[in-house]
């Protein structure tokens, strides 16, 4: 089997980019990086690999798969013993579906408070849709950790794709040093530290790169 390229945008800010990454990393799957950067090349060097114009993008073995929900499901069917999502088909359900809702909701909180791994900005509370969606996340963590999370720290026990996707909330709740239950806060612990987690952010505080969005 060949090794797949994982096209990335600036570990800082992309936090589309930090899910299938990390769930790669932490299933143990060998992969090779590309980052393109968020500066005035971006579409330009983007298009080549990505008809969509976006990151990320994982290409392997003649096929690109783009959106961070369409790697991971790649990424389970192609890598079938690799524990993607949890094994207990209720679980299952349970991580799609919470997967999901992050991957076609939390607007609030993903417009308002964007992920940035090396800032600290504690003046800036959640308010309106964001504080919504941080309530709506701390339930999602509390059902499913009461649910499924016997056999570990994560929503459902063991690392899976669900912990994946809400990686960059638990970043963005950090940044934002909001006031979060002791249940969330411990998941928060957790995943933040992830030997992979700390990569990622101590690569995006070190990052120079111009931001096309600024």
């Amino acid at each position: 089997m060949s090794t797949p390229t994982l096209i990335i945008g600036n570990k800082r800010y992309s936090s589309w980019s930090l899910r299938p990454w990390l769930m790669m990393r932490m299933a143990d799957i060998p992969f090779e990086e590309k980052l393109i950067p968020f500066n005035d090349d971006y579409y330009e060097n983007i298009e080549k690999h990505n008809p969509a114009k976006k990151v990320p993008a994982l290409l392997d073995d003649g096929i690109t798969v783009w959106d961070s929900m369409s790697i991971i499901e790649y990424l389970a069917e192609t890598y079938t013993d690799k524990a993607i999502w949890p094994t207990d088909a209720k679980a299952r359900i349970m991580a799609r579906n919470v997967a999901n809702e992050m991957h076609s909701g939390f607007f609030g909180l993903r417009g308002d408070y964007g992920m940035d791994v090396k800032a600290e900005l504690p003046e800036k509370q959640p308010e309106g849709d964001a504080a919504k969606d941080v309530a709506r996340f701390e339930e999602i963590i509390k059902t499913s950790r009461a649910a499924f999370g016997a056999g570990g720290p994560f929503m459902f026990g063991a690392f899976s794709a669900a912990d994946a996707m809400y990686a960059p909330v638990v970043f963005r709740l950090e940044t934002y040093k909001v006031n979060v239950s002791a249940d969330t806060r411990a998941y928060m612990d957790a995943v933040l530290a992830l030997a992979p987690m700390q990569e990622w952010q101590a690569a995006g505080k070190l990052e120079t790169y111009g931001y096309l969005w600024d």
